[in-house]
Order: structure tokens, then C-alpha cells, then sequence
């Protein structure tokens, strides 16, 4: 367990999106997914709000207030559920391997219930893949896993097919 001065969670500032973009490819790596990752430093920036524009997600990072170095990350955004209204999704949490064990995923995890909880979220959802050790300390923090207790499945359509759709909207408007 950390102790709440080992650790500074804040949100990201412009300087620090090039250690997240790395952790991000950090995190590609581990979850054998290498090539995954497209997002450049100039769309993090603007999603995060860094830019002046909109914000779409709230980007955070983790110090060790002893190195000074940025050791983890989260980015999470509000969603809607038509049964709850406002929920928090946290698309990553992430840890550098060299840090883990010291709390440090832990204070990320609070962190951002607090953050839902200062929303007024009734609710927490996040994906995990099934092999990654992590299900079982989310499973220990009072998280659930929908598709054991409830049998939901998450489903995605990607660019390619969106494209398609919306062709197949536009001929059907003709």
C-alpha cells in the first residue's frame, strides 16, 4: 500500500503526453498488441482538452514524488447509460512494470472511483482482456465481471465498416 505522499496523481499537462503516448505503446506490448496503437500526440492532446478545443477524455498521470518520473496513467471519459444516466468508463490504467507492487495501480484505481463519485456516477465499467493478471485486483477492489454475471459481450465496429454503413445509408437515402 502506497502512502499518499509516495505519489502525485494529477492531470496530464501538455508535457506530459509524450510519456503517456509511450506508456500507451507500453501497454500495446503487454496486451500482444504492438501494432495497435495510431493515436498521435496531437489527437491525445486535443481529446484531452490541451489544445483548447473540447475536452472528450480526462487524462491523468502518476509521479513518484521521489524520481519525479511519470510511472503510470489513466484516461477515462464520461458515457451514458439509458438505465443510470452519466458512468465513467476508464479506457486505460497502466503501471510501469518497474512500479508495480508499490500501490501505485491501486492509487490510479481510486483515484478515478473518486473522480466518478465527484460526477455523480453511479457507476465504473472498464474492459479487461482475459488472460491479464490485473482481473483479480480489480476483482479484489469490488469490481464485476459482466460477462460472468450478466452475459454481456462487448462488440466494436471498426473505420472500414463504419465507412460501409454509411454508404449503405446514403444509397438507401437515393
Amino acid at each position: 500500500m502506497s502512502k499518499s505522499d509516495e505519489f502525485t496523481f494529477r492531470r496530464a499537462q501538455v508535457d506530459d503526453i509524450k510519456d503517456v503516448l509511450a506508456m500507451i505503446q507500453e501497454l500495446a506490448d503487454f496486451e500482444k498488441m504492438s501494432n495497435g496503437p495510431q493515436l498521435t500526440e496531437e489527437v491525445l492532446k486535443r481529446d484531452a482538452g490541451l489544445t483548447g478545443e473540447q475536452e472528450d477524455c480526462e487524462v491523468y498521470v502518476l509521479i513518484d514524488n521521489t524520481t519525479k518520473q511519470t510511472i503510470g496513467y489513466s484516461i477515462c471519459y464520461k458515457a451514458y447509460s439509458t438505465w443510470q444516466g452519466r458512468y465513467f468508463f476508464v479506457e486505460d490504467i497502466y503501471v510501469r512494470p518497474e512500479h508495480r507492487k508499490r500501490g501505485a495501480g491501486k492509487r490510479i484505481f481510486l483515484e478515478v472511483s473518486a473522480r466518478a463519485v465527484e460526477l455523480n456516477c453511479p457507476r465504473l465499467e472498464f474492459n479487461v482482456l482475459e488472460w491479464n493478471p490485473a482481473r483479480k485486483f480489480y476483482e479484489s477492489l469490488g469490481a464485476v465481471d459482466l460477462t460472468a454475471k450478466e452475459g454481456w459481450h462487448y462488440y466494436r465496429v471498426e473505420e472500414k465498416q463504419l465507412a460501409k454503413l454509411a454508404q449503405d445509408l446514403a444509397s438507401l437515402k437515393a
